[in-house]
């Protein structure tokens, strides 16, 4: 600028006194030149000042967006913190459920021991026998013991058998070392009506069998009798076709259903599930 204005007033004074024409058309095409070169400066200063007005709003959204960028940081790190315990809590909650599913399978276990047991105490005492009168299986964790009716009793009839009471004492003598097992005693018939006497159908007839069994039980064998329950079936849950004598004479039987204790079984669990907490 200082250079500009000497310029101008060197001009002035130049044309203020006699300057040649030749002179004065150089110094003119200077101050042309200068005009020039401060109008560019001008166009540049211009284009800085927009530029940096430009990159100022670009800094301030930058700020802007690093504010946005930090507060997302502290929600996710509040989102992490909150997931974080969660997890936890989850973990705790699978933990506590596994070890409720162990304890459980621990029963299980347990109560299949006593099973596994008792049959094999069953059929040590029983092994003689012939597997067309006795036969022992389990069933979803049931012990069954199924006596034929030709052993037990006479055709009709509801009383014991000499031959019978053997097979019996043999079964009294393992279910009265196991304190910790119940029974039923099942009466099975065939579907042939019973005629006259003092048996009024097949459920009469059934059940009259399962309570002789257990008096002999009770009262010969001394099994507790609180242990033992009698029920009667009639011959509604055949195990052959009753269409043939071979049939019928596998549907008329006698079977002991041995039954865990439900409320031990039980015991067993709930006592794992004080032990897990």
């Amino acid at each position: 600028m200082k250079k500009i204005m000497l310029l101008t007033a060197t001009a002035a004074l130049l044309l203020s006194s006699c300057v040649s024409q030749k002179k004065y058309a150089e110094l003119e095409t200077l101050q042309q030149e200068t005009r020039d070169q401060l109008n560019t400066a001008t166009v540049k200063l211009n284009s800085c000042l927009d530029e940096k007005e430009r990159l100022s709003e670009q800094i301030k959204t930058l700020n802007n967006q690093n504010s946005a960028l930090l507060n997302n940081v502290g929600d996710l790190a509040t989102l992490s913190t909150k997931e974080a315990s969660n997890l936890e809590k989850s973990l705790e909650s699978i933990k506590e459920k596994d070890m409720k599913i162990q304890r459980m399978q621990d029963a299980i276990t347990k109560k299949d021991s006593v099973t596994l047991a008792l049959v094999t105490s069953l059929k040590g005492v029983l092994g003689n026998m012939n597997d067309e009168d006795i036969s022992i299986n389990v069933e979803k964790g049931v012990v069954y013991v199924s006596i034929s009716d030709k052993l037990l009793f006479e055709s009709g009839k509801y009383n014991v058998t000499s031959r019978a009471k053997e097979v019996l004492g043999k079964v009294a003598m393992v279910v009265k070392n196991k304190p910790e097992i119940e029974f039923m005693v099942e009466g099975h018939t065939d579907d042939q009506a019973m005629k006259g006497g003092v048996i009024e159908d097949n459920w009469d007839l059934s059940v009259k069998r399962a309570t002789s069994v257990v008096r002999i039980l009770q009262n010969e064998f001394g099994v507790p009798p609180e242990r033992m329950t009698a029920a009667g079936r009639s011959y509604y849950i055949p195990v052959a076709s009753n269409d043939t004598a071979e049939g019928r004479s596998k549907n008329r039987r006698t079977r002991i259903v041995i039954l865990p204790k439900l409320d031990q079984f039980y015991n067993l669990i709930e006592q794992g599930m004080k032990e897990a907490k």
